[in-house]
Protein backbone atom coordinates (compact mmCIF):
# COMPACT_ATOMS: atom_id res chain seq x y z
CA UNK A 1 0.00 0.00 0.00
CA UNK A 2 1.53 3.29 -0.95
CA UNK A 3 1.64 5.51 2.19
CA UNK A 4 0.97 8.72 0.38
CA UNK A 5 -2.66 9.66 0.80
CA UNK A 6 -2.95 12.67 -0.52
CA UNK A 7 -1.58 10.84 -3.80
CA UNK A 8 -3.84 7.89 -3.95
CA UNK A 9 -6.68 10.74 -3.29
CA UNK A 10 -5.31 12.18 -6.84
CA UNK A 11 -5.28 9.15 -8.83
CA UNK A 12 -8.96 8.14 -6.96
CA UNK A 13 -10.42 11.37 -8.12
CA UNK A 14 -8.06 11.22 -11.82
CA UNK A 15 -9.95 7.48 -12.29
CA UNK A 16 -13.61 8.63 -11.80
CA UNK A 17 -12.99 11.90 -14.62
CA UNK A 18 -14.95 10.26 -17.46
CA UNK A 19 -15.53 13.28 -19.20
CA UNK A 20 -18.69 13.96 -17.35
CA UNK A 21 -18.59 13.46 -13.33
CA UNK A 22 -15.91 15.62 -13.24
CA UNK A 23 -18.19 18.24 -14.60
CA UNK A 24 -20.45 18.38 -11.81
CA UNK A 25 -19.06 16.56 -8.94
CA UNK A 26 -15.41 16.58 -7.49
CA UNK A 27 -13.31 16.55 -4.30
CA UNK A 28 -13.41 19.76 -2.10
CA UNK A 29 -10.55 20.71 0.08
CA UNK A 30 -10.83 24.31 2.62
CA UNK A 31 -9.48 25.08 5.74
CA UNK A 32 -11.99 25.56 8.48
CA UNK A 33 -11.51 28.06 11.83
CA UNK A 34 -10.87 25.63 14.76
CA UNK A 35 -8.16 25.15 13.26
CA UNK A 36 -8.05 22.22 10.83
CA UNK A 37 -9.15 21.26 7.69
CA UNK A 38 -12.43 20.00 5.88
CA UNK A 39 -12.73 17.45 3.07
CA UNK A 40 -15.35 16.69 0.91
CA UNK A 41 -15.39 14.25 -1.71
CA UNK A 42 -18.67 13.55 -3.81
CA UNK A 43 -20.07 9.88 -4.27
CA UNK A 44 -22.34 10.37 -6.90
CA UNK A 45 -21.76 8.07 -10.35
CA UNK A 46 -18.83 6.55 -8.09
CA UNK A 47 -18.58 2.98 -6.86
CA UNK A 48 -18.80 4.40 -3.17
CA UNK A 49 -22.67 5.59 -4.23
CA UNK A 50 -24.84 4.31 -1.55
CA UNK A 51 -22.21 2.14 0.70
CA UNK A 52 -22.92 2.14 4.05
CA UNK A 53 -20.14 4.18 6.07
CA UNK A 54 -19.98 3.88 9.94
CA UNK A 55 -19.29 7.52 11.40
CA UNK A 56 -15.66 7.71 12.82
CA UNK A 57 -14.17 10.05 15.58
CA UNK A 58 -11.17 10.75 17.13
CA UNK A 59 -10.40 13.25 19.30
CA UNK A 60 -12.35 16.50 20.36
CA UNK A 61 -12.04 20.18 17.95
CA UNK A 62 -11.42 23.08 19.99
CA UNK A 63 -11.69 26.48 18.93
CA UNK A 64 -8.19 27.14 21.24
CA UNK A 65 -5.26 26.44 19.43
CA UNK A 66 -3.12 26.04 22.81
CA UNK A 67 -6.07 23.82 23.69
CA UNK A 68 -5.71 21.49 20.65
CA UNK A 69 -1.65 21.42 21.10
CA UNK A 70 -2.04 20.05 24.71
CA UNK A 71 -4.58 17.25 23.08
CA UNK A 72 -3.80 16.50 19.97
CA UNK A 73 -5.47 15.59 16.55
CA UNK A 74 -9.00 15.20 16.13
CA UNK A 75 -11.07 13.80 13.20
CA UNK A 76 -14.92 13.35 12.45
CA UNK A 77 -15.56 11.76 9.46
CA UNK A 78 -19.19 10.44 7.70
CA UNK A 79 -21.14 10.15 5.10
CA UNK A 80 -23.85 13.15 4.32
CA UNK A 81 -26.64 12.58 1.30
CA UNK A 82 -24.14 11.87 -1.66
CA UNK A 83 -20.79 13.35 -0.08
CA UNK A 84 -18.37 11.79 2.23
CA UNK A 85 -17.72 14.53 4.65
CA UNK A 86 -14.40 14.78 7.43
CA UNK A 87 -13.09 17.69 9.45
CA UNK A 88 -10.05 17.21 10.72
CA UNK A 89 -7.05 18.99 12.60
CA UNK A 90 -4.88 21.53 11.17
CA UNK A 91 -2.32 18.39 11.03
CA UNK A 92 -4.32 15.60 10.39
CA UNK A 93 -5.80 16.28 6.85
CA UNK A 94 -3.10 12.97 5.20
CA UNK A 95 -5.09 10.97 7.96
CA UNK A 96 -8.99 12.50 7.06
CA UNK A 97 -7.73 10.97 3.37
CA UNK A 98 -6.53 7.89 4.90
CA UNK A 99 -10.37 7.63 6.16
CA UNK A 100 -11.71 7.52 2.74
CA UNK A 101 -8.86 5.22 1.57
CA UNK A 102 -9.48 2.79 3.61
CA UNK A 103 -13.41 2.79 2.88
CA UNK A 104 -12.61 2.66 -0.95
CA UNK A 105 -10.14 0.12 -1.11
CA UNK A 106 -12.27 -2.27 1.89
CA UNK A 107 -14.68 -2.08 -1.03
CA UNK A 108 -13.30 -3.25 -3.61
Amino acid sequence: MNDDNLLWLAQWYLSQCDNDWEHSYGVKIDTIDNPGWSLKIDLTDTQMEGRAFERAEHGEPSDDLEEWQRTGSWLVARVEGDSFDVSCGPLDLSAAVGVFRRWVEAAA
